[in-house]
């Protein structure tokens, strides 16, 4: 069993992310692995959590104290683990996760993304970073990205790092699950 920790929005979204989330949740739980979030129960961190749990999944969230009232902490969760900071939140994560997937989402969602991938790239961990983008909605950050490496501020052995998929079943097979 697998544990993937997923990096996605914990506020509000289209009913397609929701629809993703729920998606990525059902296959993870349904192919017997376990879940590693954020620790919120909502918009899309809460809907991939739930969706695991009902496909037979374990979840594990992982949330800082002070997040718990704002993101509504998913006291549902098989174990739910409340840290003090942001970054022993991440950490948690890291620790725990065998792969990781991100999802739609902002800031906080890049923030996580980068850190992980960062990581990745300076051998600081093998484990697959994989970006589920059907709708492209990370499209012009690619293409970012891509200027970054053609001016030769980013390598092209870091983009590498990064699968990017467009379905569930390709991010899960990015982490080694086949459906």
């Amino acid at each position: 069993m697998s544990a993937i920790c997923v990096y996605c929005a914990s506020g509000p979204v289209a009913d397609r992310h929701l629809s993703l989330a729920t998606e990525l949740g059902t296959a993870i739980g349904a192919a017997g692995h376990s879940l590693v979030s954020g620790g919120g129960n909502v918009s899309m961190m809460g809907a991939i959590a739930v969706a695991t749990r009902k496909a037979g999944g374990q979840t594990v969230g992982i949330i800082p104290k002070a997040l718990v009232h704002r993101e509504v902490a998913d006291v549902d969760a098989d174990e739910l683990v409340v840290t003090d900071t942001m970054r022993e939140r991440k950490q948690q994560m890291d620790d725990r996760a065998d792969a990781f997937i991100t999802l739609p989402g902002g800031i906080g969602t890049l923030e996580e993304l980068f850190e992980t991938w960062t990581a990745g790239y300076l051998g600081m961990h093998d484990k697959p970073v994989v970006l589920l983008d059907p709708d492209g909605h990370y499209e012009p950050l690619l293409q970012w990205l891509d200027t970054l490496a053609e001016t030769g501020f980013v390598s092209r052995s870091a983009l590498d790092r990064l699968l990017v998929t467009r379905t569930v079943p390709d991010a899960l097979a990015g982490c080694g699950i086949y459906l």
